[in-house]
């Protein structure tokens, strides 16, 4: 019996010493491969569980994400890197001797995985940057727009409000313009349009809207340097053309279709309650001549028996009706934008946003990347 167990024994030790491969001055051994197989297993099973404590904490912090998510993926990434060096050393293979395989592989990723490799570069730039980060609201030049989910080794996940995931390489976010709504968890303001029809009252119409927009629950409270305001910003076709700049919550600005959507239906609801009329398309016609008659001529066809100039001096004349008062004017909220001394300007860093168009004073994060 203990010569078998002696003959076990020197197999199971010839196998360990059993040559599988030579490379270079290096040799690959069977119990040489099973001590690599397992330092690495063990790395990535460390690996994944700092990993998922590390989300944990992400998930559950705010002002800390940004940091928690940078130490997550260089936790993840170094520690699977020093499992597959100390697998290598454990396995005998010298890493000096893999020079000219190394030459190999370069040749091969300068000829085919190029793409990868810029990608790869391309999300450990954006980790470190932080001009996007997770938890961003962004949106890029093509009009994608959504929160930053994820910053991938290939790819960016964004996920939009209809829950729709994107995916965009790394790459697209360096080099393309990138919008960001949410840079530094700040705020930006909004413009949304009304119009009310012609002849109301203009200090009403602000009263009112103002009102509406302070009582909405996901308005800001106002400082000096963001307040809440209407504007009148055009002459329409059917009525006078205002807008509301209001500061929302940066919760808010992420869901900007329904904040939208939101503040119109408030805006609606306090102009029914005071009274004042939403214009509707109409259209004056004016005919100067008719069947070559102009003047009282053309009218006499159109309305015969009308009474004609001056009849009406005949009638006995009614009560005068008493001269209306003249309404209070309204503050107006754009002169007071151009007198201040200087624009809005964000209490963390760099200028507050903006809405989405191109007015000078409300510009959201924009950064040509």
């Amino acid at each position: 019996m203990g010569l078998q167990l002696d003959e076990i024994q020197g197999g199971l030790e010839g196998l360990d010493d059993a040559a599988i491969l030579r490379l270079g001055g290096a040799t690959l051994t069977v119990g040489g491969l099973v001590s690599a197989l397992l330092i690495i297993t063990v790395f990535w099973i460390i690996s994944a569980l700092a990993v998922r404590g590390i989300r944990r904490a992400r998930r559950k912090a705010q002002r800390t994400a940004g940091a928690l998510y940078l130490l997550e993926k260089l936790v993840g990434y170094g520690l699977i890197v020093a499992g597959l060096m100390l697998g290598l050393s454990a396995a005998g293979l010298n890493l000096s001797s893999l020079a000219v395989f190394a030459g190999a592989l370069g040749i091969g990723v300068g000829l085919g995985l190029q793409g990868v490799v810029k990608e790869f570069v391309s999300g450990v730039f954006l980790i470190f940057d932080r001009m996007v980060s997770v938890g961003d609201y962004v949106e890029l030049a093509a009009g994608q727009r959504g929160m930053i989910q994820e910053i991938g080794p290939r790819a960016t996940r964004i996920r939009t409000n209809d829950n729709v995931n994107i995916l965009i390489p790394n790459s697209q976010l360096i080099e393309g313009v990138v919008t960001n709504w949410t840079l530094k968890g700040d705020t930006r303001r909004i413009h949304i349009p009304f119009a009310v029809a012609y002849g109301a009252d203009r200090a009403r119409v602000r009263e009112a809207v103002l009102a509406a927009a302070r009582a909405s629950p996901f308005t800001l409270p106002e400082t000096e340097t963001r307040k809440s305001q209407v504007w009148l910003v055009g002459f329409g076709e059917s009525g006078l053309d205002f807008e509301l700049l209001v500061w929302p919550t940066a919760e808010a600005v992420k869901r900007p279709a329904a904040m939208h959507a939101a503040y119109t239906w408030a805006i609606a609801e306090a102009l029914d309650q005071a009274g004042i009329e939403i214009p509707f398309p109409q259209t004056d016609l004016r005919l100067r001549s008719l069947f070559g008659r102009e003047g009282d001529d053309a009218l006499d066809l159109l309305v015969p028996g009308r009474p004609k100039k001056g009849a009406e001096s005949q009638h006995t004349p009614g009560p005068s009706k008493p001269a209306e008062k003249p309404s209070t004017p309204a503050p107006n909220d754009a002169a007071a934008e151009v007198l201040s001394e200087a624009p809005p300007e964000s209490e963390t860093d760099g200028p507050n946003g903006g809405a989405p168009d191109d007015r000078d004073d409300a510009t959201p994060h924009h950064r040509p990347a």
